[in-house]
C-alpha cells in the first residue's frame, strides 16, 4: 500500500502498519475482535499524510504474540509497552469495539497521557459474568466452533451480521479476509476478555478530549447506548453514522473519515502548541 509500512517492535513482540512515520503526532488505531492491522490500511493511507498513523495488532493477532493470560487490564498493558516501543508521545488514540474498551482500561492508569482518544462502536461495559444475555452472546459466538466449524467457515456469515445497509464491497471482502485469518484461540480469549468488563463509573473521570462515534445500525454497540455513554464523558463528542453497522470504518470508510477529520486535526494542532 503507497506510504504505508508492515512492521515490528524492536522487542519482536507485535506486530503493525504505519504510515507517515516523520509526521509529528502519533494516532494509533486498534481494532476489534474479529480484526487486524491491516483492517485499518484505509485510514492509515488517508491520514499518514499529515500524522504518524499507526495500526497495531493485538497481542495474538497477525504478527503479534501472544499472552499468556488475555483480559482486557493485560491487553491496556500490552497496548503502555507498544506506545513505548514505537516512542508513541502523547498519541491520540482510536479504538474500535473491544479496541475501545481497552482504551477506557489504559486511561485507568495513563489518565493524561493521550492527546486525545476516539471510541468508537465500543462500550463502557459488557456486564456480569454470569449474566443470561452475556452468556448468550458468548455461546452464539464460541458455540459453532465448539461444534467443528472454523473461523474461515464462519467468517462471512458473522461479518455480514455486524454491517449496515449497503457495505462499501472492498471493506466487506477485508473483513471477512480479516476474520477468517484470527487465530481460534486468540477470538476465544478475546471473547471471554470480555466477561466482567464494566468501566461505567470511570466515564466521568476521563480527563483528555473524547469523540464517540456510533452507527445506527450496530447492534452490538448500540447508538442509544452510545450516545447515552459519550454524556458521561465531560466535553465528549458524539457523531452518529446513519445507515452504518458495526464495522464502520471497513463499511463506510469514507465517512469514517469525514467524521474523524476535524477531531484528529484539532488536537494534533494543540498537541503541537503545547509542544512549543
Amino acid at each position: 500500500m503507497p506510504g504505508s509500512q508492515i512492521l515490528t517492535t524492536k522487542d519482536g513482540r507485535f506486530g503493525y502498519e504505519a504510515a507517515g512515520a516523520t509526521q509529528p503526532q502519533t494516532v494509533v488505531f486498534l481494532h476489534g475482535i474479529g480484526g487486524a492491522a491491516r483492517a485499518w490500511r484505509g485510514q492509515l493511507d488517508h491520514f499518514g499524510g499529515r500524522f504518524h498513523a499507526v495500526a497495531w495488532d493485538m497481542p495474538g493477532y497477525g504478527q503479534s504474540s501472544r499472552l499468556n493470560e488475555v483480559s482486557i487490564s493485560t491487553l491496556a498493558g500490552a497496548l503502555q509497552d507498544f506506545l513505548t516501543q514505537i516512542a508513541a508521545h502523547r498519541p491520540i488514540l482510536v479504538g474500535h469495539s473491544i479496541g475501545g474498551m481497552i482504551v477506557q482500561e489504559w486511561l485507568l492508569t495513563h489518565p493524561q497521557d493521550a492527546a486525545a482518544v476516539v471510541l468508537a462502536q465500543t462500550s463502557p461495559a459488557f456486564g456480569k459474568a454470569d449474566g443470561d444475555w452475556q452468556k448468550s452472546f458468548i455461546e452464539a459466538r464460541l458455540g459453532p466452533l465448539d461444534r467443528g466449524a472454523t473461523m474461515a467457515s464462519l467468517a462471512p456469515d458473522l461479518v455480514k451480521e455486524l454491517v449496515g445497509d449497503d457495505p462499501d464491497p472492498q471493506g466487506l471482502a477485508d473483513a471477512t479476509s480479516c476474520m477468517a485469518a484470527v487465530p481460534e484461540a486468540s477470538y476465544r480469549a478475546s471473547m471471554m476478555a470480555l466477561l466482567g468488563f464494566d468501566r461505567r463509573q470511570a466515564l466521568k473521570e476521563i480527563k483528555v478530549p473524547t469523540l464517540v462515534l456510533s452507527g445506527s445500525r450496530d447492534r452490538n454497540a448500540p447508538a442509544p447506548m452510545m450516545e447515552k455513554m459519550a454524556s458521561f464523558i465531560p466535553g465528549a463528542g458524539y457523531v452518529e453514522l446513519q445507515g452504518a453497522g458495526h464495522l464502520v470504518n471497513l463499511e463506510r470508510p469514507a465517512e469514517f473519515n469525514a467524521a474523524l477529520e476535524p477531531f484528529l486535526s484539532a488536537h494534533a494542532s494543540l498537541t503541537a502548541a503545547e509542544a512549543r
